[in-house]
Order: C-alpha cells, then structure tokens, then sequence
C-alpha cells in the first residue's frame, strides 16, 4: 500500500499521507453513491412503468396499442424497433392501411401469433393483433358487413378474458359521417361489446376516434363542432362506460392534463404538445382490480399517435 503511493505522490510525511489516504477514501465513497443513484434511478424508473401498483400488485399481462397511420411507412421508421424492446404479450395495430395478401416480410416477428383484417379498399383503415400465446378463436369484424367491410374489428378470445382492437371511424371533415359513426356504428358496436362482456371480461384499445373529456385535448372550446369531439361522439363514449366498462387511464389518473395520443402534422403541434387523446384501453369494469396501470409513451416517434400501454395482473 505504502509503495503505491510512493509511486503516485513520492516521500510523504506522515501528516500527507493520512490526508491523501483519506481524500482516496472519499473519491471512493463518492463514486459508491453515484453508483446507488443510478441504481436507484433505475429502480424508479421501472416503477413508473407499472411494475407494481399502489398496493404493490406486478403486472403478468402487457398490452400495446398503436396507430401507426400505414403499416410500410411504420416499417420505413423502423417501428417494430419499439415493439421488440418493449415485449408485450399482445401487440395491436390500427390503421395499418395494407390488405393481408400483401402484408410486408418484415411484419412476422418471431415469438408472435399475429392476425389482420382489412379493409376493401386498398390503402384505407385496416387492423392487426399479435399474441405470443395463441388465442382460443380469433373473430374479424363484428358480423355486419356494412361495418366489417372497413377492417375494423379484431376480437381475440382468451382463457380468462377478450382483446378487442380498433379503428374506430372518423366523423370526418365537415362531419360528413356523424350520422353513420352515432346512429349505426356506436349503436352495433356497443351492442357487440356487451355481448362479449356477459361472456368474459373485455379489454378494448385502439384510436377510437374520440377525446372524451376537455381535459382530453389541448383546445377544446374551438373543436366542439370538429370530429372528435362533437358532444353526439363524446355522449356516445359515456354510454360505453355506462355498460359496465371503464377508461383505464382516466381511472387511474383523472386530473391529468397535457397527455395525449394524438398530433397533428401541421403547425409543428407535436413538438407544443397540441394534442388530443384518442387512444385509449377501455376495460370491463369486474377487471378494475387486476389494473396495474395505464401508460402513454408520448415520445415515441413513427407515427402522428403514440403508443399506449396496458399493465395487468391477470
């Protein structure tokens, strides 16, 4: 001990040598705690990804759910980049804008089960889910075929619960389908997903085309005529939750603002955060205990939506 030092500050008197042992000590100790503190950043870090609940609860069951506006543009932005990191068991897209006969090479992902529907017109709408386990019955549309046409249904039955993904339709510019997305779409759907509830708890997720509450995007008083959040759609998604299902998010975080899904191209909106949030996991109500959390991953690009994640413990 005494001969490296030598070497590193040569003859020392004693007084020097105690200083220089204990300024080593200390550069020691200093590199120790920073040490423990990215440890420990690391630690909180996963624990704000839902590892665990208030209650500590794990999650066993992860679910991702994104509008990647185009499955070859998303492709092009190397998005299945983000699905491989982060690992879900079940993984849905919407709008992937592709027929099945011509789904690109670099969509099979080793490990995954995956389905898509799509729409009858080329380059419109469309959906797909992946599974790690392989599901009980997968259904495509939701058996009306003024609806199923547009590709916008996936239900996959499991042991203990559905997955349902969609796209759900847009009321468009001037509001031209309002009626269509109120009146038949909102009615027929609905009816469908309480039928599948009386069978197994349901997890919804997808675009669904709506912010439900002002608090759900950034202006809401110069977009109550604008799709999306007419009162007619906004009304339409509280009946969903008076059936017996629940917005996972706004249960776990029903005052949080400035979170959305959604971003305009134009006028730089993603970069002000001048969003809305259309995306969402709605669940059954009875499945409200198993919810570990409910996250939106805001910062992560291919796309005009962000991915969101469900956390379970089934």
């Amino acid at each position: 001990m005494l001969f490296s030092f030598r070497q590193k500050f040569g003859v020392l008197n004693l007084k020097n040598l105690r200083f220089i042992i204990m300024s080593e000590a200390s550069k020691r100790k200093s590199s120790d705690n920073a040490e423990a503190e990215v440890k420990k950043q690391k630690t909180d870090a996963e624990k704000q990804e839902g590892s665990a609940d208030k209650d500590g609860k794990t999650h066993n069951l992860k679910v991702i759910s994104w509008n990647i506006n185009g499955i070859r543009a998303f492709l092009g932005k190397n998005g299945f980049d983000y699905f491989k990191r982060e690992d879900p068991d079940i993984f849905c897209l919407q709008e992937t804008k592709c027929p099945e006969s011509q789904v690109p090479e670099g969509c099979k992902i080793k490990g995954y089960h995956n389905y898509w529907y799509s729409a009858e017109t080329d380059g419109y709408a469309g959906c797909c889910l992946y599974s790690k386990k392989e599901p009980i019955s997968v259904t495509k549309g939701i058996g009306i075929e003024k609806h199923d046409k547009e590709g916008r249904v996936i239900t996959a039955e499991f042991e203990k619960f559905y997955v349902v993904t969609t796209y759900i339709p847009n009321a468009g510019k001037k509001l031209v389908r309002l009626d269509y997305r109120i009146k038949e779409w909102d009615v027929d759907f609905l009816d469908y997903l309480v039928k599948l509830d009386e069978k197994k708890p349901v997890i919804l997720c997808g675009d669904l085309n709506v912010s439900h509450l002002e608090i759900d995007l950034k202006n809401p008083k110069n977009n109550k005529k604008n799709a999306g959040f007419t009162q007619e759609e906004r009304d339409g998604f509280s009946k969903m939750l008076d059936k017996g299902f629940v917005d996972s998010f706004r249960h776990l975080y029903p005052k949080k603002t400035d979170v959305f899904t959604f971003w305009t191209y134009m006028m730089n909106a993603r970069a002000k955060n001048v969003g809305w949030r259309l995306d969402y996991f709605v669940i059954s109500k009875r499945l409200v205990d198993n919810l570990t959390d409910s996250l939106i991953h805001k910062d992560e690009m291919g796309s005009d939506h962000c991915p969101i994640v469900l956390l379970m413990n089934m």
